[in-house]
C-alpha cells in the first residue's frame, strides 16, 4: 500500500485579511410601557368601533328603529289602501244601482216611502 498524503487546504484565514461579516442585529427589548399604551390604545380603539356600529348614526339602534317604522309606515299603507278600496267599491254601486242610494236614505235619515206606516217598538224594563 502506498501511502499518498493529500495536499492540506489551508484555512482563509492563515492567508490574509478576514472577510467582511454583517453584524449581528441584537433586538431592543421593548419597553412594559409601550406595549401597555399599544395595548390600551387597541381596547380603546375597539370599544370605539363596537359603541358606533351599536348607537352611531348607521348603527344597530338606528338600523333597528328605521326597521320599525318601515314596517309601521307599511302597515298603515296597506290599511289605507283597504279603506279605499272599499271607497270605491261604495261609490261604484251608489253609482250604478239606485236601490243602494234608496237605502241609504232610509237608514241614515229615517226617510219612508209614500204610504208606508212606521212601527216604533220600545223594550220594556223588567
Amino acid at each position: 500500500m502506498s501511502l499518498v498524503t493529500e495536499p492540506r487546504i489551508e484555512s482563509r484565514r492563515s492567508t490574509g485579511a478576514e472577510p467582511l461579516r454583517r453584524k449581528r442585529v441584537v433586538p431592543v427589548p421593548s419597553s412594559t410601557f409601550r406595549r401597555r399604551g399599544v395595548h390600551v390604545l387597541l381596547i380603546f380603539v375597539t370599544l370605539v368601533l363596537v359603541v358606533d356600529a351599536l348607537i352611531g348614526e348607521k348603527g344597530l339602534m338606528e338600523s333597528m328603529r328605521a326597521r320599525r317604522h318601515y314596517r309601521e309606515v307599511t302597515a298603515s299603507l296597506d290599511a289605507l289602501r283597504h279603506d279605499n278600496a272599499k271607497l270605491r267599491d261604495q261609490v261604484r254601486r251608489l253609482n250604478d244601482y239606485p236601490a243602494t242610494i234608496e237605502s241609504g236614505a232610509r237608514e241614515d235619515l229615517g226617510l219612508i216611502r209614500a204610504g208606508e206606516v212606521v212601527f216604533i217598538l220600545k223594550d220594556q224594563k223588567k
